[in-house]
């Protein structure tokens, strides 16, 4: 059994009918690279002239928590500077001495630490970078850590947060030097975006202030208000970038993080706790697929999926926040497009289409 391209571009070329995103691109593959990929639809629906490309630049949003915070804590990690069970409060002085001091590494990681679930910094803060950073370190807990599993942006804003004190460099910095450039992974950065990279970069939603989509600058808002570079938001990435990514997780190499951060990373690591979660990552939802499929989204409309066991991973990047804050019709496209992807056999077959 081959993958079955032909039923991959009709379901989004469907997307693009249903204006659920006005284009999208996708790739699949294996440890030895890219399998197939494919563009459908238009950058800008307002320009017919300009068609979905593979080198589009996409506003990656919470795929920042996996290409830049995931991976830099592994390299922390193996490098022995941060030990996941570790109260933070033993070894971070910013946070000795407050509610965040009990909480470990590993309950950042899987959703478990008990932190507050609002989100909107600037209504809770202000928008001055360390009065936000010290009021996320210092507030009290929501609960008991380990008690429940609840999504949250502040795990990985924090995560940010430690890499830079382990390490003593910004994020930005640490993403780049630690995993996108021994990756080759030349399109990946935290905006704003420059000039050359906005002219391939897909818009995303309506700013209400200038009356024109973002593009090249992150819809996070979050991240626009700590100047672009967080661990919530914020990267801007391409197909073939995050495509060399998930490869190297199935062939890892030392120049970026290693097999054991990857294996620990992609089993479930909340116990009987619902739902379950692995560090950063999740099970596919989907009962029949879930052994073995991980994944992670992005609100702008990303997403990204690996199967060590099948040996596969897979890639779609839309901007359908472009049009709607729905999540629902797009969850539809996932769904059926990784139950394409991860069919049994699906990778026997090599081609490529799109732009």
């Amino acid at each position: 059994m081959t993958l079955d391209i032909p039923r991959i571009e009709q379901l989004l070329q469907d997307g693009v009918r249903d204006r659920v995103y006005p284009g999208a691109v996708w790739a699949v593959g294996n440890a030895s690279g890219t399998t197939a990929s494919g563009a459908v639809g238009l950058l800008d629906p307002t320009r017919p002239d300009k068609p979905m490309r593979l080198d589009t630049i996409f506003d990656i949003a919470s795929l920042t928590k996996i290409v830049a915070v995931w991976a830099v804590i592994g390299t922390l990690v193996e490098e022995g500077k941060l030990q996941l069970h570790t109260p933070l409060g033993t070894f971070w002085p910013e946070v000795t001495g407050h509610p965040l001091a009990q909480v470990t590494t590993h309950e950042l990681l899987t959703h478990t630490a008990g932190l507050p679930l609002r989100a909107n910094l600037k209504n809770l803060y202000g928008t001055d970078p360390q009065d936000i950073r010290d009021s996320v370190l210092h507030e009290s807990l929501h609960r008991a850590p380990s008690e429940a599993v609840e999504y949250t942006d502040r795990a990985a804003l924090i995560l940010g947060y430690l890499a830079e004190y382990l390490a003593g460099q910004p994020l930005d910095v640490l993403a780049a030097s630690r995993i996108w450039e021994p990756l080759g992974m030349t399109e990946t950065r935290f905006g704003p975006l420059p000039a050359d990279m906005i002219t391939r970069c897909a818009p995303t939603e309506l700013d209400e202030e200038t009356g024109t989509h973002l593009k090249g600058t992150a819809h996070d808002f979050s991240a626009r208000l700590l100047g672009g570079t967080c661990g919530i938001a914020g990267t801007f990435s391409a197909l073939s970038d995050l495509s060399r990514f998930l490869q190297h997780m199935l062939a890892p190499t030392q120049a970026a993080f290693d097999s054991g951060w990857v294996a620990d990373s992609l089993r479930i690591r909340t116990g009987e706790l619902t739902p379950a979660r692995g560090l950063f990552w999740h099970p596919a939802p989907d009962t029949e697929l879930r052994d073995g499929i991980w994944v992670h989204y992005g609100f702008t409309g990303t997403g990204m999926w690996i199967s060590p066991k099948q040996q596969r991973w897979a890639v779609l990047l839309t901007n359908k926040l472009y049009f709607t804050r729905d999540r629902e019709p797009l969850a539809a496209v996932r769904n059926s497009y990784r139950e394409t992807v991860f069919a049994d056999g699906a990778l026997r077959g090599r081609a490529q289409i799109g732009r």
